[in-house]
């Protein structure tokens, strides 16, 4: 026991706990006194290296089989501009359709047909810009009016509005595709971000939702920030 006990002063003593009366194996006060302030700089040592947890990462939404392996460049965002139900028409023209309540419909034409050079049945969401283009869109605002702002009998919600960003950091990952105005945009954004005229689309300039949010850039930078966000 005492054999035991000098070889921990002595241990105590090189990491540079003075004892009074050195290696002289009495467990004494000083002894028991210098042991617990040892293991409070060993505790103290632990949490200064040990490295901060990661966030998790956000739980995908997208179902796997929904995102085939594919060259894509970019996510164009819309509204159906028709009711809170995606239709068989809206599932002909977009990859992923959001409905009022969050739920995510699987558009009929593969992601992997757009692919550039977009292939025959691919889905046609965005004039010019299909080829490379994923398309998404909120099952929302038909009837509405956009001067004076009126988003008729069917508003875009907030519950839709997250599912957007939830599945815009799903594929911008699968995919590989950056968050910048040019790679993530609503088709408002379009014509102004990457020079392809349009026909007076303005979805999105008007968040129903949230009325402060005006403008196409608005919109676009509330869509990026918070897809990025989750990514």
């Amino acid at each position: 026991m005492k054999t035991t006990v000098q070889s921990l002063q002595r241990r105590l003593i090189s990491l540079g706990f003075p004892l009074q009366f050195g290696a002289d194996g009495d467990p004494g006060v000083e002894t028991i006194a210098a042991v617990g302030k040892a293991l409070d700089e060993l505790e103290e040592l632990r949490e200064v290296s040990s490295p901060s947890p990661k966030p998790a990462q956000s739980s995908s939404i997208v179902p796997s089989d929904w995102m085939p392996a594919a060259k894509m460049e970019r996510i164009i965002c819309h509204w159906t501009a028709g009711a809170h139900k995606a239709s068989e028409f809206d599932r002909g023209h977009y990859h992923i359709l959001i409905e009022d309540d969050g739920k995510l419909i699987r558009g009929i034409p593969s992601i992997k047909l757009n692919e550039a050079p977009a292939q025959k049945g691919y889905a046609a969401h965005t004039l010019g810009a299909n080829s490379g283009s994923i398309g998404v869109s909120l099952c929302c605002m038909g009837g509405a009016n956009e001067a004076p702002f009126d988003p008729g009998k069917y508003p875009m919600n907030r519950e839709q509005w997250d599912a957007l960003t939830s599945v815009v950091a799903d594929l911008c990952r699968r995919y590989s595709i950056p968050v910048t105005d040019k790679t993530v945009l609503s088709h408002a954004e379009v014509q102004n971000n990457l020079g392809i005229q349009q026909r007076g689309k303005w979805d999105f300039t008007r968040l129903a939702f949230d009325p402060s949010v005006k403008g196409a850039k608005a919109c676009g930078d509330k869509l990026r920030a918070e897809a990025k966000a989750k990514l």
